[in-house]
């Protein structure tokens, strides 16, 4: 009998079918290798996508639409992980219209199923989501979701987030999908480190050259040198607030001197106690410090930052103000509650921009007393012209005309004469107090009045009108009178700072007026009125104040028009 025949001639299949097999195992292998190819050049084709760009919100758009097409997911999310594992700062999703997204809601927190993979970052693969016992459901409008596969991404050492890929279909993922995934997590470690050294490098650059810019303008003889920092600082630092607090003439307190940003006018000007503070901890030690939430600040004994009673202060850093002798204040950089923290690289690029501004700064104060020397020498001399020629003369005068007058009896001419002498007392009081702005005094209340007006002037927006009555100079001299100074400079600075944050006033008028047993400071202004209750709040400290001398605070509108007038009035005696 023949090979591959049976009797009477029919064919034997035994070897053919052998063949047959043979065949469809080589064919399925080819399919399984092409599948691998074709999977393999997927890979490949996700890694140059999301290696293809440099800001770091495209490259994690770019991982999370590369993975769903990897894998052919339908749905696709990357979770980046808030500080401290805290659940979800940032959620990038794709697969889910916008319609879609916004009436489901707000986006997921990290809780649930999703917050199993930031306890333990390792890979999880699901057929059914829905089933998992973390699964907490979905909410209304959401589409259907069940395989899952949700693989962590590492930058570094970090846990920088996790990707989550989902699918509507009865088809599971596969071993091979989670390796494809997890291959494709390590790339996109590697392009989130690229895209955050890229950034950080540009910010850097960012700094230094506005550095350049600030410091040049400071030189340059700019008159805001610390609104030019604060403003500057609040954009390059992605900030909310900033403020720029100094020390007081006693050392005791702390005053918000410039703040930009978010409630900037409700915080400018307060003045609080520097104990217990973080800028008291970074002015004594000269360092910077950096606080992921003022709420929580145990890490420094407990400190405060009081700027919390008017914005709602979470990541801050305070940085100081370096002068050549000492520090100068503090340099408080704020965001938001909630808002992600400043980090390392922040903090130092800000010491650097702050100690550059100091420095600037400390040249430019140099530069400008250089000027105000030949200055003050230039007004000495007209203020001696002034005392020793002009005042003389208009007293002679007055004297003269006071005379004439009373040799004309009840005239109506008599009474005219009278009307110029009390002009030309008028005159001579402003004067005086023009000498002593030409001549400025470091002791003595008319130089401390004059100081805080100084101060204040910029927030004002407008040039007070100061006037002064009676021997005002001469109360500096008994045993209390260092803080009667005192008491007074708190005083003006807080209501001119109440009439530069609430009243929207043109003209303001500060009168001291020492007579008798009796010293007054009389602030007015035109403005809109006692209206708002913080800016009575506000008040309260002057009436502490002036009731801890026995005295009192009056708050009343003006005879005509509209306005607030406010004296304060405490016996001498």
């Amino acid at each position: 009998m023949e090979e591959g025949t049976l009797g009477r001639g029919q064919p034997f299949d035994g070897p053919r079918l052998e063949l047959d097999q043979l065949l469809k195992q080589l064919i399925d292998r080819a399919q399984d290798v092409m599948a691998a190819q074709n999977r393999l050049r997927g890979l490949l084709r996700a890694n140059r996508s999301i290696i293809g760009d440099l800001a770091l919100s495209t490259v994690l758009r770019s991982i999370v639409e590369a993975a769903c097409e990897l894998v052919n997911a339908k749905y696709g999310a990357l979770g980046v992980v808030a500080p401290e594992g805290s659940g979800l700062e940032q959620f990038i999703h794709v697969g889910i219209d916008e319609a879609r997204v916004e009436a489901i809601g707000h986006l997921p927190e990290g809780k649930g199923l999703l917050g199993l993979l930031i306890e333990d970052p390792h890979p999880i693969r699901l057929p059914d989501l829905g089933k998992h016992e973390r699964s907490v459901g979905f909410p209304a409008n959401h589409p259907p979701m069940k395989g899952f596969i949700g693989v962590p991404i590492r930058v570094r050492e970090e846990i920088f987030g996790n990707l989550y890929l989902t699918r509507e279909d009865d088809i599971d993922f596969t071993a091979e999908d989670e390796e494809l995934v997890l291959a494709l997590a390590a790339t996109a470690g590697v392009a989130i480190e690229n895209a955050r050294l890229f950034e950080e490098g540009r910010l850097r650059q960012d700094w230094l050259q506005t550095s350049t810019d600030v410091t040049t303008r400071l030189l340059s003889g700019a008159d805001d040198s610390l609104g030019l920092v604060a403003k500057n600082v609040l954009k390059l630092a992605d900030a909310h607030l900033v403020a720029v607090v100094l020390p007081t003439a006693s050392g005791n307190e702390l005053t918000v001197a410039v703040a930009e940003g978010v409630d900037a006018m409700r915080v400018m000007g307060s003045t609080y106690p520097i104990g217990d503070t973080l800028s008291e901890l970074v002015m004594r030690t000269g360092e910077a410090v950096r606080v992921r939430d003022a709420e929580d600040t145990r890490e420094f004994e407990d400190r405060t930052i009081l700027l919390g009673g008017e914005f709602q202060v979470g990541p801050v850093m305070v940085l100081p103000l370096l002068g050549s002798e000492h520090v100068r204040g503090a340099l408080i950089v704020a965001r938001a509650r909630a808002k992600r923290p400043f980090t390392a690289a922040d903090l130092d690029m800000a010491t650097t921009f702050a100690n550059h501004a100091s420095v600037a700064m400390e040249l430019a104060d140099a530069r400008r007393d250089q000027q105000k020397v030949l200055l003050l020498e230039d007004r000495a001399r007209i203020a001696r012209d002034l005392h020793d020629h002009v005042i003389q003369q208009l007293f002679a005068s007055g004297m003269t005309i006071q005379g004439t007058a009373s040799s004309l009896g009840d005239s109506p001419h008599a009474a005219a004469l009278e009307k110029v002498v009390d002009n030309l007392d008028e005159a001579i009081k402003q004067i005086r107090t023009s000498i002593f702005q030409l001549r400025p005094n470091s002791e003595g209340l008319r130089s401390a009045v004059l100081d805080v007006v100084g101060e204040v002037r910029p927030a004002l927006g407008m040039e007070p009108h100061v006037t002064f009555d009676g021997p005002v100079d001469t109360l500096s001299a008994p045993a209390d009178g260092e803080g009667l100074t005192e008491d007074v400079r708190a005083v003006v600075r807080e209501a001119l700072t109440n009439v530069a944050k609430h009243a929207g006033a043109t003209r303001v008028e500060l009168r001291l007026t020492a007579r008798g047993d009796r010293l007054a400071v009389v602030i007015a202004d035109n403005g809109r009125g006692l209206g708002a209750s913080d800016r009575r709040s506000g008040l309260d400290n002057l009436r502490k104040r002036a009731e801890a001398r026995q005295g009192n605070l009056q708050l009343e509108a003006p005879p005509e028009g509209t306005g607030t007038v406010v004296t304060w009035t405490v016996p001498l005696s």
